[in-house]
């Protein structure tokens, strides 16, 4: 295609610049993701401390997924306005507030509530990424350079795995502590070494017609469906996980941790790939593999197979076709909405992804305290996840490989 010739030949377009800045992102996005995630591969001390029902436990796990998912609607669009630069160095910098109250001894749930109402800032970075290196990359990379850039949701799998470890050896004060300096740096690194890309343009239009705009695409309700469901479901494991694997297969905190982190890691070799695949095969088929095994594996997990081999095999396979959609679906974004609306389209999308997390812990949360057991809850998944993929093929059938 000429359009596509013109692109590749941009000096823009060159390896460097857009390798450099996918990696900052990238790792901005990885640390705050692992700020964001700091109260789940806690939970048990807090349920501990503060003597909290399996609801109460659920939500507090719940509210910082729910700000870092409403969140992203204005970030988003802030970044179609302001840039990816300077939409990094102040989120992660905002972020660093809510990791130090949270440092501080609690005693109160209601405080321990509104410090992680606050904390959900930090989940808003994936609204400013997707815009930021969508804008470095040509049409045909931008399946892989989302994909890579998606790939900083382990930030989620450090946190299971590294959080319960560091507050065990340095208390959960030094560990906080410790993640609000990382913070600090890499504010400080995305501030230094990130720019916005030189074909970018800010979007100077009011925010509330430009939300009007993005909602009138039909696109924007279709990709947000299908992201509830994958985004959602990594983030619902991601953060709920390492409970439900104390509850329903009693493994200590820290077991339940490193666990979790397999999980996340999982899903985030998955994503790049999910990417990859879709820029080769079509994002629509990446998509119907993802949900087509999501729906098959949830019900595998409702039967409650044993710990380890039967059990740990379905999640983690669970993770890594959630990964691969997750993948798929910010190939396909590009695709059905015009490069200006890119940022305020995918801060739409990425909010409803971070609302399907959202729901999840919550009626986990109140299954098990009603039947004392996790089934209810799986099997919803794999009926939602059967009906997303037939909604998939029906919506997206004209969807070809290389369309841009």
């Amino acid at each position: 295609m000429p359009g596509k010739s013109r692109e590749t030949k941009n000096p823009v377009y060159r390896r460097g610049s857009a390798g450099g800045n996918l990696a900052v992102a990238t790792l901005a996005f990885a640390i705050t993701f692992w700020a964001w995630n700091l109260i789940g591969p806690l939970a048990g001390t807090y349920t501990r401390r503060l003597d909290l029902s399996p609801t109460q436990t659920s939500l507090l796990i719940a509210i910082p997924v729910l700000v870092g998912s409403l969140g992203r609607i204005p970030v988003g669009a802030l970044t179609d306005r302001y840039g990816g630069r300077v939409m990094f160095t102040a989120t992660t910098l905002v972020s660093i507030v809510p990791v130090l109250l949270l440092a501080l001894p609690i005693t109160s749930y209601p405080l321990l509530l509104t410090w992680g109402l606050l904390l959900g800032i930090a989940g808003t970075t994936f609204a400013i990424g997707i815009p930021f290196v969508n804008a470095w990359h040509p049409p045909h990379r931008r399946g892989y350079a989302t994909g890579v850039f998606g790939a900083g949701m382990g930030g989620t799998a450090v946190s299971a795995f590294l959080t319960p470890h560091l507050a065990n050896t340095l208390g959960t004060t030094a560990t906080h502590l410790l993640i609000a300096a990382l913070l600090a740096l890499t504010a400080l690194a995305t501030y230094l070494f990130a720019r916005d890309a030189p074909t970018w343009t800010p979007n100077t239009a009011p925010l509330t017609p430009r939300l009007k705009d993005a909602l009138r695409l039909p696109a924007t309700w279709q990709t947000s469906a299908l992201y509830a469901l994958a985004f959602g479901g990594f983030v619902a494991f991601s953060t709920y996980l390492p409970t439900l694997l104390q509850t329903a297969y009693h493994f200590a905190q820290t077991d339940a941790g490193l666990r979790t982190a397999g999980f996340s890691i999982a899903a985030v070799a998955a994503r790049p790939l999910g990417g990859v695949l879709a820029d080769r095969i079509g994002p629509v088929r990446v998509c119907l593999v993802s949900f087509v095994g999501t729906a098959l594996l949830a019900i595998v997990l409702a039967l409650h197979p044993p710990a380890e081999l039967p059990a740990g095999i379905a999640f983690v396979l669970t993770a890594f076709v959630l990964g691969l959609g997750t993948g798929g679906i910010f190939a396909l974004l590009p695709r059905l909405v015009p490069s200006t609306q890119v940022g305020t389209v995918t801060g739409l999308v990425g909010a409803a992804g971070g609302l399907g997390g959202y729901f999840p812990p919550l009626v986990m949360g109140v299954v098990y305290q009603a039947t004392g057991a996790y089934t209810i809850g799986f099997a919803l998944l794999a009926a939602v996840a059967l009906a997303t993929a037939v909604y998939t093929a029906r919506t997206f059938r004209r969807v070809e490989v290389g369309n841009t």
